[in-house]
């Protein structure tokens, strides 16, 4: 049974950080491609960051240059370092553990509860 557990959410002030954790059971972590995704009131869940199993990147264009994905492998654990936060980062935070086809499709979708993050003065 996969389970994914994020951590880390809070209210932080306008300009500070903030760092989101995900540990994962229940996967063979190293063969995900992990993510976060947000969705904020009213709004779609949206794509925030990806790493895929090789260590490769994708950024939304809002947070590129504030927010770095990154992974630990040992420790199942994927995190979201949040540097810059801005009000409009105001959201529920999900993490994502997802497996492909070869031919591209995706073959496994799973997803966490949420932590919410609000960045407020």
């Amino acid at each position: 049974q996969v389970q994914l557990v994020e951590s880390g959410g809070r209210l932080v002030q306008p300009g500070g950080s903030l760092r989101l954790s995900c540990e994962a059971s229940g996967i063979i972590f190293r063969l995900y491609t992990m993510g976060w995704y947000r969705q904020g009131i009213g709004k779609q869940r949206e794509l925030v960051a990806t790493i895929s199993r090789g260590g490769s990147r994708n950024y939304a264009d809002s947070v590129k240059g504030r927010f770095i994905i990154s992974r630990d492998n040992d420790k199942n654990t994927v995190y979201l370092q949040m540097n810059g936060l801005k009000p409009e980062d105001t959201s529920v935070y999900y993490c994502n553990a997802r497996t492909y086809l070869p031919t591209g499709p995706i073959a496994s979708d799973d997803w966490g509860q949420g932590t919410q993050v609000t960045v407020s003065s």
